[in-house]
């Protein structure tokens, strides 16, 4: 009898399991917009981070674009925020550079097809996928990825550093 009940408990909760794992890979499938897990533009109106330099409007013309899916809370996310930030400010222009917390925007996470957090997506100006990573991304790295891609981002002189270039040739 006992034999009986342990069946019985063990085939119930490996029909709970499959029918959990058939229901996460829906989730973060691809949905139709996505073939092949390949994302276009335009993307939705998803909420940025309050308080950050995200928020501002996109440029008019075409860009490249750098998408960042994480979440505020996520430790790795939260040490890119700023490198991201940083790249917004001194690319503007050049490169669109978007954050989406896919914790507060759920269903961002199967559209992208993201396995995990955070994940940057690189896209041309017509918004084809170039390029995702997934984890912690160093600035030097990004860029020499965009490089690598095709794309050669114009940083401003640091007025600091010019001022004394030009003092020291005298």
């Amino acid at each position: 009898m006992k034999k009986n009940i342990i069946t019985v408990l063990v085939l119930a909760i490996a029909v709970v399991a499959v029918v959990e794992i058939k229901n996460r890979k829906k989730a973060y499938a691809p949905d139709s917009s996505c073939p092949d897990g390949m994302c276009f533009l335009p993307f939705p109106e998803e909420k940025m981070r309050p308080g950050s330099a995200r928020e501002e409007p996109m440029a008019q013309q075409p860009l490249p674009r750098l998408l960042d899916l994480g979440a505020g809370k996520c430790v790795p996310c939260k040490t890119m925020a700023p490198i991201l930030d940083e790249m917004k400010e001194t690319f503007a222009g050049q490169l669109d550079v978007v954050f989406i917390d896919v914790w507060e925007n759920e269903g961002v996470g199967g559209k992208y097809g993201i396995r995990m957090i955070p994940t940057q997506i690189f896209f041309d100006a017509e918004g084809k996928e170039l390029f995702r990573h997934e984890g912690f991304y160093a600035r030097e790295d990004m860029l020499a990825k965009w490089k690598e891609l095709g794309y050669a981002f114009d940083e401003p002189q640091n007025i600091e550093q010019a001022t004394s270039n030009v003092e020291g040739e005298d």
